[in-house]
């Protein structure tokens, strides 16, 4: 008699699970899977065990881990079990024995995608997690509500002040308490409906409510489950799309009939005085047990996207689209191989700009559901059978988890909306809305103008050309800084200029650029009407070869030079006092014809360049900014033989240091200008 009442319990689970109740199913086989003897029935311990996790994994409950790893441990004979547990295991975020568990299942189906995109989304996930996208995620508070699933949100209209959304959160009596149903024999929880809500006008989500119109008060002593209208009391109404205008709503309907679920149908209702009116069937089949739902309409309204598992599929559930001819819909066809695979793929979202948003646990992903991009493939061959080509990307970080991430839509044509996720439930299974932006990208240029000193040039004013057709004059602020906005994908050419001073200009571009960048470009303005020392110029010791080191300033002052093709100057090299006069006198005009001849290499016009070798001639007249570098040196001191003699050695060997230096100054500003 025990014998009779396993197996009849078994098969009542097994009958269960056929029709899809498998919360109920998963119930009953946790009962029966304690009271088979594993040394009397080894097999089917291992078969309670799989269609345990089966049901698990369905419900996406963390349990189906054991059960699968029951499963083989009792030496289930189906290969599936390492498929099913590898995707379980890669669910938890488990990477290294989710791919284990994908190369046993290989050995046998060394061909199947679904089992080698789980296998390469494991071995990439360390570079997967490093790679962040520019879109910034957070939770939608307002929709989150404790205890409940709350998920595939809907803007009403294109201006995304009104969203719809699918939760199974209670209605309230007039007393406040909630309407508690009977749980549902397929999830476990209350059932789904779909809700509205309304930005204030200070942006603030509010007014949560049942539709309008699309449900009733069952009339006392009805018979809901004989009830096929789709504003039934037991009806599941969910996951809905709108038309650009927000005034046509299409949505997925189930309705079980004497307590079996027939599956699920798309019906359409258009908005009238403030209410939904009565909703109508969309026919998509002839043949009207194909189940279908998670409708998007495009823009146009006359291509409806959808979820099937009707015949002609890739396996599991697929997305379909069919086209409005008139009042029907025609043509429905499967979007083919690119977007569909042996695992389900569901919630598509058709974007304005023509991307195809889904979601999908085939392709390579997190774990779960992952949210991918679909664009459409131009350059691929036409398949007569395949309506589309599409190329397809996933989402990443921060849109997709090791959960479920689905139920994409966006703020009309921007990049701007809301999703759900099981993110942050993941043991407890309910889903939550997030909402998703993409900021601006802005792109600056900042930095100052300054003298060869770093003293701030006030009066200095910026040219700034693109090849977008830019140009503007930008003046400094008092303290010689700037900061300007670009414009994306441009070449810049940036010329500071001020009175009394040599221009300076620099390039830059915007191209190619995936984030916002600021670029730091400071100016350097050279006076006209004194000597600059050039920094970081250096020779072989007593000697006037040019070190490599040197070469960085020379080129600078290639630059200056190209950027100012109007001026002539004085290349002046100076040596300290150590030494005789006239071999110090020497050594430095060799030193200038040595720059001198770099800049004539480096393409200078000859005739622009005077060398000048002046020794120990002229010293250092120690201006302010030396002053405040050296302080023990007045201002105004010349740094001659005499004065250097009174200081200390180390000091002796500085002054020295400060005598010895290169310098340019314009002798003309109007080379070829007559």
């Amino acid at each position: 008699m025990s014998s009779c009442s396993l197996k009849s319990r078994i098969k009542r689970a097994d009958k269960k699970y056929a029709i899809g109740e498998y919360y109920d199913a998963a119930e009953i086989y946790k009962q029966v899977y304690s009271r088979v003897n594993p040394k009397q029935d080894r097999a089917l311990k291992g078969r309670i065990a799989f269609s345990q996790g089966e049901c698990y994994r369905i419900l996406n409950s963390p349990r189906a881990v054991n059960s699968y790893k029951n499963a083989i441990r009792y030496k289930y004979q189906d290969s599936i079990v390492y498929l099913h547990y590898a995707q379980v295991l890669q669910y938890q975020a488990k990477y290294g024995e989710a791919e284990k568990n994908y190369a046993i299942y290989l050995e046998a189906h060394p061909d199947d995608y679904v089992a080698r995109a789980g296998q390469y989304a494991c071995r990439m996930m360390p570079e997967w997690k490093k790679e962040k996208t520019r879109f910034v995620v957070s939770p939608a508070k307002e929709f989150n509500q404790k205890r409940t699933s709350n998920f595939a949100p809907a803007f009403i209209g294109k201006d995304g002040d009104a969203v719809m959304f699918t939760t199974n959160r209670q209605e309230q009596n007039t007393g406040g308490k909630k309407k508690l149903k009977r749980a549902s024999p397929v999830t476990g929880v209350q059932s789904f409906n779909l809700y509205s809500a309304r930005k204030d006008a200070a942006g603030k989500w509010q007014d949560f409510h049942l539709a309008e119109g699309l449900y009733e008060e069952s009339g006392e002593g009805e018979n809901e489950n004989d009830s096929t209208s789709a504003k039934s009391g037991q009806a599941e109404l969910g996951v809905c799309c709108f038309t650009e205008d927000g005034k046509t709503m299409y949505f997925t309907y189930s309705c079980p009939i004497n307590g079996q679920d027939l599956g699920a149908k798309i019906y359409t209702s258009s908005r009238a005085s403030g209410e939904w009116a009565e909703p109508q069937e969309v026919k998509l089949f002839k043949d009207s047990s194909i189940t279908v739902g998670h409708p998007s309409i495009c823009a146009t309204g006359d291509t409806l996207y959808f979820v099937s598992d009707a015949p002609g599929g890739f396996g599991g559930k697929d997305i379909w689209m069919a086209e409005l001819d008139g009042s029907e819909w025609v043509n429905p066809q499967n979007l083919g191989p690119r977007i569909n695979t042996s695992a389900d793929e569901m919630y598509p979202c058709i974007h304005p700009d023509g991307s195809l948003f889904f979601a999908s646990n085939g392709h390579p992903g997190y774990g779960g559901l992952d949210i991918f991009k679909g664009v459409r493939d131009t350059l691929a061959e036409r398949v007569d059978t395949i309506p589309i080509n599409w190329l397809v990307f996933n989402m990443g970080t921060p849109f997709n988890s090791n959960g479920d991430d689905f139920g994409i839509t966006f703020v009309g044509n921007t990049q701007n909306g809301m999703f759900s996720s099981n993110r942050a439930q993941l043991k407890k299974g309910y889903d939550e809305i997030y909402s998703f932006e993409l900021p601006e990208m802005v792109f600056m240029v900042e930095g100052n103008v300054v003298d060869h000193n770093n003293e701030a040039i006030t009066d200095a004013q910026l040219r700034i050309v693109g090849d977008d057709g830019t140009n503007s004059k930008v003046a400094v602020r008092r303290d010689g800084t700037y900061k300007v906005k670009l414009n994306r994908d441009v070449k810049y050419a940036i010329l500071a200029s001020a009175r009394g001073y040599l221009n300076d200009k620099a390039t830059l571009n915007t191209y190619d650029l995936k984030d916002s960048k600021t670029y730091n470009q400071p100016f350097v303005l050279a006076p006209i009407s004194k000597p600059v020392k050039m920094d970081n110029i250096f020779y072989e010791f007593g000697k006037w070869t040019l070190t490599k080191q040197s070469e960085t300033e020379l080129n600078s002052l290639v630059k200056l030079l190209n950027d100012n093709p109007n001026i002539t100057i004085e290349l002046a090299a100076h040596t300290d006092c150590v030494g005789d006069s006239i071999s110090n006198k020497t050594l430095s005009e060799k030193r200038a014809e040595s720059v001198v001849n770099y800049l004539i290499k480096s393409g200078i016009e000859k005739e622009r360049l005077t060398p000048k070798g002046y020794g120990e001639e002229k010293p250092v007249v120690v201006d302010a900014p030396l002053h405040k570098q050296y302080p023990y040196l007045p201002q105004g001191q010349v740094l001659d033989e005499e004065y250097i003699k009174t200081l200390p050695q180390n000091r002796q060997e500085e002054c020295n240091q400060i005598n010895r230096r290169t310098e340019f100054k314009v002798l003309k500003t109007t080379y070829k200008l007559y």
